[in-house]
């Protein structure tokens, strides 16, 4: 009786949606499904690598998004594909851990066959290529940036629809359009390690103070000859600027 009083009342997409989750709609629910229930799980993100003396500096947000709500507020969105190559992950987050899983499959493979590790601009490559050979199909904005012994540290910016682009330091994702003027400022040419780190952590918690896709933790990994280094900012440390 109870079933079929519910058939008679409701709609048959509300019907199917009661039966199958076992629990009546919700006044937002009759009137259509919340965004974050069928939203793709995305990366609402700031993400940038800056190349210094040496080596180079990668850092990014934590928020991962599905819709308008936050799904995971401590995501790590640097991926390593070789022992010094990292990539910044944006857009789609299930695209982009299929190509950055393709990629390290690549490189491996590629560094066994070459007897020695894989220079950044390969890696850069293999990300282009598959990403330009995709872009109707993937929703993925990638920096990759690393040490490797011919160039040194080195950063290359694989925006949507697959170009490539080799910068002495790139952003992305949607807190990016907050900090161009700032970067464009601050940035410096032959910094140091410490120097650049700093920048990095600033520019990124100026991106996230302003952009509602962006938040959480700050990660950076330093990478040069010696190897990487991982740090992690914690929400409550980050820079302050107007607000003291």
């Amino acid at each position: 009786f109870f079933l079929s009083h519910l058939q008679r009342n409701m709609g048959p997409d509300q019907y199917t949606h009661t039966k199958k989750m076992g629990t009546l709609p919700t006044k937002q629910e009759a009137e259509g499904h919340a965004d974050w229930k069928d939203a793709e799980h995305r990366m609402g993100t700031s993400i940038m690598a800056v190349q210094f003396k040496g080596g180079v500096v990668l850092g990014a947000d934590s928020r991962t998004t599905t819709g308008s709500y936050i799904a995971n507020r401590v995501s790590d969105k640097l991926t390593s594909v070789h022992d010094r190559i990292y990539c910044c992950r944006s857009g789609s987050a299930a695209d982009t851990q299929a190509v950055s899983d393709i990629v390290r499959y690549y490189l491996d493979v590629h560094s066994a066959q070459m007897g020695e590790a894989p220079e950044v601009h390969t890696a850069a490559t293999f990300f282009q290529k598959l990403c330009y050979d995709n872009k109707n199909a993937l929703s993925a904005g990638i920096i990759v940036g690393g040490w490797d012994k011919h160039d040194g540290g080195s950063v290359y910016c694989i925006p949507l629809g697959g170009a490539l682009v080799r910068q002495p330091f790139a952003i992305g994702g949607s807190g990016s359009t907050f900090i161009y003027g700032y970067c464009d400022a601050n940035f410096k040419e032959d910094m140091t390690r410490d120097e650049c780190h700093e920048f990095v952590r600033n520019a990124l918690s100026l991106a996230m103070a302003r952009d509602g896709s962006s938040g959480g933790i700050i990660r950076t990994a330093i990478i040069d000859e010696n190897g990487v280094e991982r740090f992690m900012l914690p929400g409550n440390q980050l820079p302050t600027f107007y607000e003291n």
